[in-house]
Order: structure tokens, then C-alpha cells, then sequence
């Protein structure tokens, strides 16, 4: 097919595109996308659940705009929860929060969003029109690629956990295997055996993402918040009033890494198109990769740097069309979102395949056009917006925790909407908390869990066909190792260089035994060894299938936490010295900051003493139990109803009229939309079990 053919179906996709209706039905999408974005714990695959039933009327073109409107931007508006409170609003956004929160906390709200937003456009743009263009020629591409390439991908993507650790790599390493190992939890697809399920229905499918990825990162930010008892922006809220300067400046922002932009939207489309992989990897993946190729990252990625939110905002909106790529071309969904949209694909009596990129590319082009007026839509209301939505940042925290925290419990529930999910939700939110403290590394762990059903899945196939041969007899592989052996070597290497450009130079460690690193670092090190060797003990006894990726990952963890625990007792590192010249020519050797880089959020909590803060994380970990305990005893959303009153009359000390004002308004939000609109089958509760006619009442079905 010549590029003038495709040059006509692709304008006159875009005239079908113009009907007014159907670009009513477009932007009803992209409201409701932005709309479901923002909640943590909703995102596209609730949004089209809800839509697909309305779609049987309506003709393809029309069906799929609506559709891909609403797919297309979750995760634009997921970036403003991640920003305001560091709560990623769906799995897409967790790597946005390792920047956007602390610049909002320095009072760059407004330059977060404007930056989020452009490169949100941008990257959806790039990425549909990568979409456009390689459907003819990607097919006959992706039909060489089997499971050891699959897999290389895979181990360059667990690479980064290395990048992601800043100066831990090893605590990283380990952390990405701890990711791995939970992900092998549910029942084994190979041999059908159950492990690390501890005799609960809930994990026999496995973990979902969505509670753990909201227990890592939300319930550590906001436990944070309620120590400080500080508002987002506190102490910069003068500098919160001109949020469209602050936009503009992220938009300039994005223009002047233009470059980084294009590649990272590039690896959002190129990623979006391996089938399994989708968004909770994606931005992780091009987070890492920018901070291994932009300049002074290891210094600034972590603290508030934009390029960091560009990074992760250009490749998440891009994945949007590379996942459309095998779900139009081989009928292949590149993520759970592109299975419902098969199935519309199905209901309209569209079959993917070479028909889609032949005799319908009617259709094909035009669903590359919703994704691209989607974006421009979507960011176009976020700007309008994000000045209303930069204010939230000086909200009172009495207010402002307890408020996101009940949205956080009930979002959590979407993972499975099982009692297991709340469960899940405060063990990983406890575990995130520790990790923080101790300066562990969160999100190693989170991709290694996102990779880990992909990583057990390659394997197995790649070890039973190939068998060890797969590792040097295919060259794809053997290329991607180098590279991801390059890019481990790469940062240290440049970062080695820098110093001896600028004069600057560490002086050499010492060895010999080390008492201060028998520090609470050591015990917890101690205590995950001990999970790891547990791990290994039982999963000895399993098939072959069952215990090759448990016991893989078990010796290799057991590596890294070995030596970490030797260098920690062992080896004192050499103190940075730089040369620093003045005026006269003078040169002074002075100590740099020890503190290696370190890309998660960092919390100064000032002159607070150690057992104040313990004392209020305490109470703060108290209040979420109390939530559990209520819901338990009386329904999910009269706990929370509940909550919000306790927390914000008695730790917060807000007025009645105040609490009892947002407190009703919370939870008749939170009613209609969860109860009404999603019609969420809730946990059952002793109150519910005790009257169950009250089961039955469709407008009184809270317990």
C-alpha cells in the first residue's frame, strides 16, 4: 500500500472525525476520563467497563472515539493527585510523584502541571502519530520477537531498579527481587501450585497493583503530611498565586526538552506495543532512563526536577497508541484497557487483523485521530483547570488527610473489591513507611512486582524450548543485554568523569569493621534475608515450573542483601572533596553532602524530635486501623463517613460546622459515584450479616 493511499485514508479518517456528534461523544469521554484520572484507584479499565454497555447503538466510528476518548486521558489527569499529595491517581503516575510532589511542596505546583500536561500533549500526539505510520510496517516486525526477547526487555527494564536506587543500588537490586517475589504469589499458570497464598481465596489470582501501588506511595506521603501537620505548600503559598505564569513556565520547560520528550514518548509507544507490559511499567522505565541520560539527574532527579515529570508524563500518554498497535494488528490486547476495547472492536463486528490495516483503514485511522484530539482536549481542560487545582495545595492537612485517605481506602478496593484489598493496602502502606524511613528505595520494588507475572511467564517458555541456548544463539538478546549492562556501567562512568572535570574527587574507603552500621538499616536488611531465605527452604519442594522463578530470584536477592550487609559493616565510604576556588585563587578542600542521591520523596520534618514523630506516626497508623476496624463492623462507607469525622473533629480540631460539612459532602460523593453510577458490590460487615435484609434494599445498600 503506497504512502499516498495511506496519506487519503488517514484524511479522510479525519473527516469522519469532524462530525459534530462524534465529537460531542469525544470530549463526553475525555471529561469522564479526567474524572475517573483523578480518583486513586479508578482509571481507564473502570472507565470503559462503565461505557462499553452504551456503544451497542452506536455506529464504530462514533463508539470508538467515545472509548478511546476516555483511554486516552486517565493518565493526563492522574498527574494532579500525584502532584497535590503525592497519591498516584492510577498505576501510570506513580513515577510522576518522585518530582511533581516535591516541586508542589516548594510551591511549583503550577510549574508541575504545566509541564505534566504539555508533555502529556506532546507525547500523545507523537505517540499517535507513531501509531499512524508503523501499523503496515510493524507487523511483519513483531512476528519475529518470541519469548527471550520478551524477556531480555524484561531484565533491561529490571535494570533500572539500579538507576532508581541513586545511590543504593544494591538496596534497589533487592528491592526489585522482593517486587518479583510477591508477583509470584496466586496460583502457578504452569503446575497449578498455590504459593505464599497462606490458605486465603484472595491471593490464589494473585496481588492486584492497585492497593499495593497506593500503599507503597499513598499512605507513606500522607503519613508524612499528618507527622508535619502541614499543608502541601506550606510555607510558600505566596508563591502559589500566579499558577498560569508557573504553567507556562512547565510549558517552556517542556519545549526546551524537546528532546528528551521524543524519546521518552518514543519508549512509551515502542513499550505500549509489547503486549503485558502497559502502564504500570512504562513510566518507571522511562523515568530511569532519563535519569541516566540527562545531565546532573543524579544529583536533582528526586528532589523536584522537571525533567523527571516530563519524563514520566511524555511516555504515558504515548503507550496509549503503541497498545493499539497489536490489539488493531494481531487481535493481541496491549494492556487490560485494549481487551475491552477488542471487545468493542467485537460488538461492532470489527475483526483485528490484516483487515484493519487493509480494507478497514477507515476505522484504524480514526481511532488515531480520537487518541489525538483526546490529548489536546484533555490537556487543553487541564490548563484551564490547574489554577482551582494548585490552591488544594494549601488546604489544612486536618482537612486535606483524612479526605484523600478515605478516596485512598475505597480505590484501594477496586483492586479486587475483596476485604483482601484493604488488607493489602495497610501491610504494603506499613512496609512503604519503613522503607521511606530507612531510605529503602520504593520504586525498585514496585517494577519489579509490575514485571513479574512478565518476567515468570518468558522465562519458563524461553528455559522448556530453548533451554540455556536462548542466551547467546539469538541476537536480539544478546544485543539488549549489552545495552543493559551499558546503561547500568554508563551513570557511574559519567558521573566519574564530571567529578574529574570539576575537580572533584572522593577520597579512598576504608575497611575494617564498622559498629555504626549496626543501625535499624541492619536488622530490617536482617529481617528481608530471612523472608528470602524462607522463600527459598519452601519453594525447593515445588515442581520445576513453580520454583524456577522463586528460587531464581531468592539466590540473587540473597547476593545483594549479602554484600550490602558486608559493606555495611565492613567498608566506610570516602568523604567527597571539592576543589573550590575563590576569588584569590584560593583552593579549599571541603566535604560535600554525604548523603549519596536517593530518587524517591525525602521529608525534612525540621527540628521535630524522633519520638514526636514516632509518637504522631503512631497515632496517624492508629487512625487507618480504626478506619479497617469500623468498616469491618459496619460497611466500607459508613466507616468512612466515620473517619472523616473523628479524624478531622478530634486530631484535627476543625469546628463541627466544618467537619460535618465536608464530611457529608465526601461521603455523598463517594455514594453516588461508587455505589450509584459503578454499582461496586461491597464487603460484607458483621452489621450487614446481622440484618441482611438491609442487603437487599438497593437504596440503602451500604453495609
Amino acid at each position: 500500500m503506497g504512502e499516498i493511499s495511506l496519506l487519503n485514508e488517514a484524511i479522510s479518517a479525519l473527516g469522519i472525525m469532524m462530525d459534530p456528534t462524534r465529537i460531542m461523544f469525544l470530549l463526553f469521554g475525555v471529561v469522564i476520563g479526567l474524572v475517573l484520572g483523578v480518583i486513586p484507584g479508578l482509571g481507564g479499565l473502570v472507565g470503559l467497563s462503565l461505557l462499553l454497555p452504551f456503544t451497542f447503538d452506536m455506529n464504530p466510528y462514533t463508539a470508538l472515539a467515545f472509548l478511546m476518548g476516555l483511554q486516552s486521558v486517565t493518565v493526563t489527569s492522574d498527574t494532579i493527585p500525584a502532584v497535590m499529595f503525592g497519591v498516584p491517581g492510577t498505576v501510570g503516575s506513580a513515577a510522576t510523584i518522585l518530582d511533581g510532589y516535591p516541586m508542589a511542596r516548594k510551591g511549583e505546583a503550577g510549574r508541575a502541571f504545566g509541564a505534566a500536561f504539555t508533555a502529556s500533549v506532546v507525547g500523545g500526539l507523537w505517540g499517535a502519530l507513531l501509531l499512524g505510520i508503523s501499523i503496515p510496517i510493524l507487523r511483519p516486525v513483531m512476528l519475529h520477537i518470541g519469548s527471550p526477547e520478551l524477556l531480555s526487555f524484561c531484565v533491561f527494564g529490571l535494570s533500572l531498579a539500579a538507576v532508581l536506587s541513586g545511590g543504593s543500588p544494591l538496596k534497589g537490586l533487592a528491592g526489585a527481587c522482593i517486587g518479583l517475589m510477591v508477583a509470584t504469589a496466586g496460583d502457578d499458570p504452569q503446575t497449578g501450585t498455590l504459593r505464599w497464598t497462606f490458605d486465603s481465596l484472595y491471593l490464589w489470582d494473585g496481588l492486584p497493583v492497585v492497593p499495593l501501588a497506593l500503599g507503597l506511595f499513598a499512605i507513606p506521603e500522607l503519613a508524612d503530611l499528618a507527622i508535619q501537620n502541614k499543608s502541601v505548600a506550606a510555607g510558600h503559598e505566596g508563591e502559589k498565586m500566579d499558577i498560569r505564569k508557573g504553567q507556562l513556565r512547565g510549558a517552556k520547560d517542556v519545549l526546551s526538552n524537546w528532546f528528551l520528550v521524543l524519546r521518552c514518548a518514543t519508549i512509551g509507544a515502542g513499550l505500549g506495543s509489547v503486549p503485558g507490559i502497559g502502564a504500570s511499567v512504562i513510566d518507571w522505565i522511562a523515568y530511569g532512563h532519563a535519569a541516566r541520560t540527562e545531565k546532573g539527574a543524579a544529583e536533582t532527579f528526586g528532589k523536584g526536577d522537571v525533567r523527571g515529570v516530563i519524563a514520566s508524563e511524555s511516555s504515558n500518554n504515548a503507550k496509549e497508541g503503541g497498545a493499539l498497535v497489536p490489539t488493531i494488528a494481531f487481535g493481541v490486547p496491549g494492556s487490560a484497557s485494549m481487551a475491552l476495547i477488542l471487545g468493542a472492536f467485537l460488538i461492532h463486528g470489527l475483526v483485528p487483523g490484516p483487515d484493519m490495516v487493509t480494507k478497514r483503514l477507515d476505522v484504524t485511522y480514526t481511532m488515531v485521530w480520537s487518541v489525538a484530539f483526546a490529548n489536546i482536549f484533555g490537556a487543553g481542560i487541564c490548563f484551564s483547570f490547574a489554577g482551582f487545582l494548585a490552591k488544594i495545595a494549601v488546604v489544612r492537612i486536618s482537612i486535606l488527610a483524612p479526605t484523600v485517605l478515605a478516596i485512598t481506602f475505597v480505590g484501594a478496593f477496586q483492586g479486587s473489591r475483596q476485604w483482601g484489598d484493604i488488607y493489602a493496602l495497610l501491610i504494603f502502606g506499613f512496609i512503604g513507611f519503613v522503607m521511606k524511613r530507612l531510605r529503602w528505595p520504593r520504586p525498585p520494588l514496585i517494577l519489579g512486582f509490575v514485571l513479574g507475572g512478565l518476567v515468570e511467564r518468558y522465562m519458563f517458555i524461553s528455559v522448556e524450548r530453548y533451554g540455556a541456548t536462548w542466551i547467546w544463539e539469538r541476537p536480539v538478546v544478546i544485543v539488549v543485554f549489552l545495552i543493559t549492562i551499558w546503561g547500568i556501567a554508563m551513570p557511574a562512568i559519567r558521573q566519574y568523569r564530571e567529578n574529574r572535570k570539576a575537580g572533584n574527587v572522593r577520597e579512598a574507603g576504608a575497611w575494617g569493621f564498622k559498629p555504626s552500621g549496626i543501625n535499624p538499616d541492619f536488622f530490617f536488611t536482617l529481617v528481608v534475608m530471612g523472608l528470602f531465605t524462607a522463600s527459598l527452604v519452601i519453594s525447593s519442594g515445588w515442581e520445576f515450573g513453580a520454583r524456577l522463578v522463586p528460587q531464581v530470584v531468592g539466590w540473587t536477592a540473597m547476593i545483594f542483601l549479602t554484600l550490602y550487609l558486608f559493606l555495611c559493616l565492613f567498608y566506610t565510604r570516602g568523604v567527597r572533596k571539592a576543589a573550590m576556588r575563590d576569588g584569590s585563587g584560593r583552593t579549599a578542600a571541603q566535604s560535600a553532602d554525604q548523603s549519596d542521591a536517593h530518587f524517591d520523596i525525602v521529608v525534612d520534618f525540621g527540628d521535630m524530635s524522633p519520638a514526636a514523630i514516632f509518637k504522631r506516626a503512631v497515632i496517624y497508623f492508629a487512625w487507618l486501623l480504626f478506619f479497617f476496624g469500623s468498616a469491618a463492623v459496619v460497611g466500607l462507607l459508613p466507616a468512612m463517613f466515620l473517619f472523616l469525622v473523628g479524624w478531622m473533629r478530634f486530631w484535627g480540631r476543625e469546628t463541627w460546622k466544618m467537619t460535618l460539612i465536608i464530611a457529608v459532602v465526601m461521603w455523598g460523593f463517594c455514594y453516588f459515584l461508587f455505589h450509584k453510577i459503578l454499582i461496586i458490590p461491597w464487603p460484607q460487615s458483621v452489621v450487614g450479616d446481622m440484618f441482611p435484609v438491609l442487603r437487599t434494599m438497593n437504596d440503602i445498600n451500604l453495609f
